[in-house]
């Protein structure tokens, strides 16, 4: 470590533990404003493989690994200068720092990693190259939730003077103050000369931006935004780029007649009588009336035109905000609260709400939305509310709409909450009790502390059943739910590949591939595996993992969970017969010679080949001849089919060709007992040896060895030249994995399913996973139950989640599985464990959608206009008529239904008697032919999957 404080040449042992010391010291001090540079992955991982050998990353090798103590693997080459060209935007560049862009759509790990500054110091110190890349920590939200902002704010700058442009980038916590300083050292003039105004979508702010600490982030600038920058003249007077004078207009405060939440209008604006140059096409006189479109609030929509058809603008990726917001505001029951007067509802008191901001920046934009005709608006507001609400949804990548909408739903509830002080309320075990009272009490309990629009709209209650598996303790719970997250069918089942071999030799080892719940076990798994291999009533099957051609490990618990199976590995399992099944289990392992006279001379070591055989053996005391039989009866499947020619008598290398021959010559157990006891008098057939279960010491096994008794007998079985002639070793080699996956698998188009599918699966019962443990109250432990959800109150507005997005440690992937659900009368009768009289069918009126794959993409929304009966496509600013016949696709992410009313007695008697008028009063032909299409549609969707 003394070489840590100089850059004298270090070996690369000594670079990786000071790199791994200077990040343990600082990772002891994360702070606000410490320093950090991004490096190319690519670079990095080159680098770490020059440090670290063979080691996947030097952030995982552990210091007592041989690595660690200088018996290092196989080293790369040292690494050239560090190279961050392929990180850049245009992938290189002459200056430094802030002003290079790096690429919008990196991604931390996949393309660049981030080092502390003492880091990149020593790394530049040794191998120089560059450019340097810093960024700073930054603190973001109430909670002050520290990252490093890898993105900064780029903002378009336009001099009124020449209408130049001119990029600048700045952290989106830098100041106002910093902005006027770069931006004055930039064009070369005084600050006091110098006014900066945000000038979003080509339209100037009410008043120019302060020079104050207000941080850019809280101003509300957006990622590639314009700012107007006006130079004050010596002489008073404006002039524009031209030099002609202007006329001087005073800047007027706003005078908006906009009302927040149906309560009294605000106005705030600022006056001045400074005289700047005023870029052409402004003027003083439009004024930048809110700071969440850039038009005049509320435009009324044209004459003739219906709300609810603007689109939100994108603000820098967040396409995932504009599908969900547009799927909220196109809910009838929010969309009528929040366009009345819900002010005397917003709850500023509630410490786990947003003092109701965000409710009041929802119901802002949402007016405007529905205001505003089909001009665009941009929701800078309301994704400032977000972003100090909701770090992990600020700066510009992509997020996950349903992700929002979870956190939308929730914050909105709890700025909506009627409860001002929550009551504390135990929560008491159903005890036997009735279902619907325990229900009633749950939900009860619920609304005593969570009273809102969005739990009279959005929630509803479902019962979960627990189990132990150890004293069958019952738990019965009723939990409310805001949405239900639907498993597609190949997202909760597993496709595993299993090799079966006869115990007894009666047939040839077959892979059998099956599919069950991924949270299953063993017992699971051995079923599936009888109906696949048509198991007999008095056979069993054995599982074992295969490692290195033994046996790793056999699975003789059942209720051991198949998540301990690796996809990688070698599973087999052993056919039995349970009445013929001994207490005595025998495992030969196959050996070969490679073709070495030499090495043969020698007497070197044998390889170890193809998968083990096992047997059971009822006999306590087994002599080698006993062993030679069970070996016989084994490798009987396996025998070749060759000409009598070959055949020759006589004994070569102890071993008997037509002893074989005899006991190969039937395909099932059919030696008789006469044959067994003949073969015992002559010598062994076969080389075999007596080993451990580490196969550390071997001892020849002779015709009259008695082997001593006990459960596992692990024999060596060698193939010599003969062996290999009457038998195909090719039917135990090269056993499949349980499932082949990998980085260059190609995804493949997996059939269609149902939404009745996705939620049979959600349904259905299954083990708590070993990370989710249950505490069993009367068996005083933690405990793997069982878990069944069952549907019990559906409420108002049903949103289901199609959990397409799928992860694991090695790869992450999205199903592009084309999921077919109803568009109208979705019918969840048949999963209702209670009749509470509402009714049980639902249409569909909106869609989350998203196309690509994971860590970008794009979202979009579809939408149902009801007053309208037609369905609309919005696409960020775009907003298109869409036929309701093109509205599924693979691409629908979340759906929201809302509930059919039952009719009342005097609504069907209405509806008689309009019936009754419409035989006297016959509609025109197009609304005879369209009612017919809704018909037959109707009853399509609704018959979809009975037909096929």
């Amino acid at each position: 470590m003394e070489n840590g404080g100089s850059c004298l040449p270090c070996t690369p042992d000594e670079e990786r533990q000071i790199v791994q010391d200077l990040k343990n010291q600082s990772d002891l001090d994360l702070k606000e404003g410490n320093l950090y540079f991004l490096i190319s992955t690519r670079w990095y991982r080159s680098w770490e493989r020059y440090v670290c050998g063979d080691e996947p990353s030097i952030d995982n090798i552990s210091f007592d690994s041989p690595h660690m103590n200088g018996v290092s693997s196989k080293r790369a080459e040292r690494p050239g200068p560090i190279d961050n060209s392929d990180i850049i935007q245009n992938g290189n560049g002459s200056s430094e720092g802030d002003d290079l862009e790096v690429r919008r759509n990196l991604e931390e790990g996949q393309d660049y990693v981030l080092v502390p500054q003492q880091v990149w110091e020593k790394l530049f110190c040794w191998y120089k190259g560059g450019p340097a890349l810093p960024r700073k920590m930054i603190s973001e939200g109430i909670v002050n939730e520290k990252r490093v902002e890898v993105f900064l704010l780029c903002l378009k700058l336009i001099d009124s003077r020449d209408n130049s442009q001119t990029v600048i980038r700045l952290s989106k916590k830098a100041s106002t103050r910093q902005l006027y300083e770069k931006v004055c050292k930039l064009r070369g003039i005084e600050q006091e000369k110098a006014r900066i105004w945000d000038y979003f979508n080509k339209q100037r702010s009410t008043s120019p931006l302060d020079v104050s600490d207000q941080t850019l982030d809280d101003a509300m600038l957006q990622m590639d935004q314009d700012i107007l920058l006006e130079v004050q003249v010596d002489n008073g007077i404006s002039m524009d780029s031209t030099g002609n004078d202007l006329a001087l207009v005073p800047i007027e405060p706003s005078r908006s007649s906009l009302t927040i939440a149906g309560g009294p209008a605000l106005s705030n604006g600022h006056t001045t009588g400074y005289r700047f140059n005023q870029y052409p096409g402004s003027s003083f006189g439009s004024t930048f009336m809110d700071m969440d479109d850039g038009y005049d609030s509320y435009n009324t929509a044209k004459k003739g035109e219906k709300g609810g058809l603007a689109g939100l603008q994108n603000l820098g990726n967040t396409c995932f905000m504009n599908s969900a917001l547009q799927c909220l505001v196109h809910t009838p029951d929010l969309a009528q609260y929040f366009l009345g007067d819900y002010s005397d509802e917003i709850n500023t008191e509630n410490p786990l709400g947003m003092h109701g901001e965000l409710a009041l920046a929802f119901g802002d934009l949402l007016r405007k939305l529905w205001s505003s005709g089909r001009a665009a608006v941009a929701p800078r507001a309301f994704k400032g509310k977000l972003a100090r609400f909701a770090p992990q949804f600020s700066g510009y990548n992509q997020h996950d709409s349903q992700e929002l909408l979870a956190f939308l739903l929730d914050g909105l509830h709890e700025d909506l909450n009627r409860v001002k002080q929550k009551p504390y309320i135990e929560m008491k075990d159903s005890g036997g009790r009735p279902d619907e009272e325990v229900a009633n009490e749950c939900w009860k309990n619920h609304k005593a502390r969570n009273d809102s629009l969005i739990v009279d709209v959005f929630q509803g209650q479902y019962k979960s059943t627990l189990v132990c598996p150890v004293c069958s303790k019952v738990s019965i719970t009723f939990d409310p739910f805001m949405y239900l997250t639907l498993p597609l069918p190949s997202t909760v089942t597993r496709t595993m590949t299993v090799t079966v071999f006869y115990a007894n030799g009666s047939g040839l080892p077959m892979p059998f591939t099956v599919t069950l719940m991924k949270h299953g076990c063993c017992k699971d798994l051995i079923l599936a595996l009888s109906t696949a291999c048509c198991l007999k009533i008095d056979e069993g099957l054995l599982l074992a993992e295969v490692y290195n051609h033994q046996i790793f490990r056999f699975f003789e618990n059942p209720a051991e969970l198949i998540s301990s199976i690796k996809d990688d590995e070698h599973i087999v399992a052993y056919r039995f017969d349970r009445k013929q099944g001994g207490k005595i289990k025998l495992e030969i392992v196959n050996r070969w010679q490679e073709k070495s006279a030499s090495d043969y001379l020698k007497g070197s070591e044998r390889k170890l080949f193809g998968a083990p055989l096992v047997t059971y053996l009822e006999e306590e005391h087994l002599s080698g001849a006993d062993i030679d039989i069970a070996v016989s009866k084994l490798l009987s499947p396996l025998r070749r089919t060759y000409s009598s020619a070959k055949a020759h008598g006589g004994k070569e290398n102890g071993f008997l060709p037509e002893v074989i021959d005899e006991l190969s010559n039937s395909h099932n157990e059919s030696v008789e007992t006469a044959e067994l006891e003949d073969l015992c008098s002559r010598e062994l057939s076969f080389q075999l040896s007596l080993t451990d279960e580490r196969i550390s010491s071997c001892k020849p096994i002779q015709k009259d060895s008695i082997l001593k008794p006990g459960k596992h007998i692990k024999v060596l079985l060698d193939w010599t030249d003969e062996v290999h002639e009457l038998y195909d070793p090719s039917y135990i080699k090269d056993l499949p994995v349980v499932h082949k996956t990998g980085f260059t698998v190609k995804k493949t188009r997996q059939e269609a399913i149902s939404l009745f599918s996705c939620l049979d699966a959600f349904l259905t019962e299954e083990p708590l996973g070993p990370d989710d443990m249950w505490y069993c109250p009367q068996c005083k432990e933690h405990r793997q139950a069982t878990k069944k959800l069952d549907l019990w109150m559906l409420p108002d507005v049903l949103v289901f989640h199609l959990k397409r997005f799928s992860y694991s440690r090695y790869l992450k992937n999205k199903l592009d599985t084309f999921v077919n659900f109803p568009i109208l009368n979705l019918d969840l009768s048949k999963y209702m464990k209670s009749k509470d009289g509402e009714s049980y069918v639902y249409d569909l009126f909106a869609i989350s959608n998203h196309y690509g794959g994971l860590g970008g993409g794009h979202y979009t929304a579809y939408a149902k206009l009801i007053d309208e009966n037609r369905w609309y496509h919005f696409d960020d600013s775009h907003v298109s008529p869409v036929s309701e016949g093109d509205i599924k696709t693979s691409a629908a992410y979340v759906l929201f239904y809302r509930r059919v009313k039952s009719k009342t007695k005097a609504e069907m008697a209405e509806t008689s008697q309009a019936k009754d008028v419409s035989i006297f009063t016959p509609s025109p032909p197009e609304a005879r032919v369209e009612e017919l299409v809704l018909i037959i549609n109707g009853w399509l969707v609704n018959n979809y999957v009975n037909l096929a």
